[in-house]
């Protein structure tokens, strides 16, 4: 079975097509964090994954300002980029999803990257189709005992963001 970090290089391969294809409508860059929000919560092996390799940064470190991702500097870009989660690897590019109940493909694309085609007329393999990765982290969840769990990102660090005296 293979591990998160093998799951995150497959993601980035395929997101990196579609970053390529897209390349004339994306703007993200080092800095853009519009979508690096406060509410994001990441499966519990990917939380693993950045104790690992943060471990000083969760010590010793403090959370970025409430609002805004934790793990963003005071210049906007990400202090774990190497082992951030699956949700920040595809953040920007045309997202479907397919919702079985309702019968419905439905899809989304990040404010400033919506210049070019309609995300509507787009071919389905020029969109990022959620649900195949987060199966699999599912999966390797389930395999490392975890189950369901989501963690949010900012509990991660040892001190509480905002000290009461």
């Amino acid at each position: 079975m293979k591990d998160v970090e093998t799951l995150h290089a497959e993601v980035d391969a395929a997101s990196r097509r579609l970053t390529v294809l897209h390349a004339e409508r994306l703007a993200c860059a080092r800095g853009c964090h519009d979508c690096c929000r406060d509410d994001l919560t990441v499966f519990e092996v990917e939380a693993a994954l950045i104790r690992r390799h943060h471990g000083a940064l969760l010590r010793e470190g403090r959370p970025h300002p409430e609002g805004g991702c934790a793990f963003l500097d005071d210049a906007g870009a990400c202090r774990i980029y190497p082992h951030r989660p699956y949700v920040c690897r595809t953040q920007g590019l045309p997202l479907r999803w397919i919702d079985d109940e309702a019968e419905a493909e439905y899809r989304d694309i990040c404010p400033l990257n919506e210049a070019g085609p309609p995300i509507e007329e787009l071919e389905p393999e020029a969109c990022w189709t959620l649900g195949p990765a987060e199966a699999s982290l599912a999966g390797l969840q389930a395999a490392d005992g975890h189950a369901g769990e989501r963690v949010a990102l900012r509990s991660l660090f040892a001190h509480d963001p905002d000290p009461r005296p």
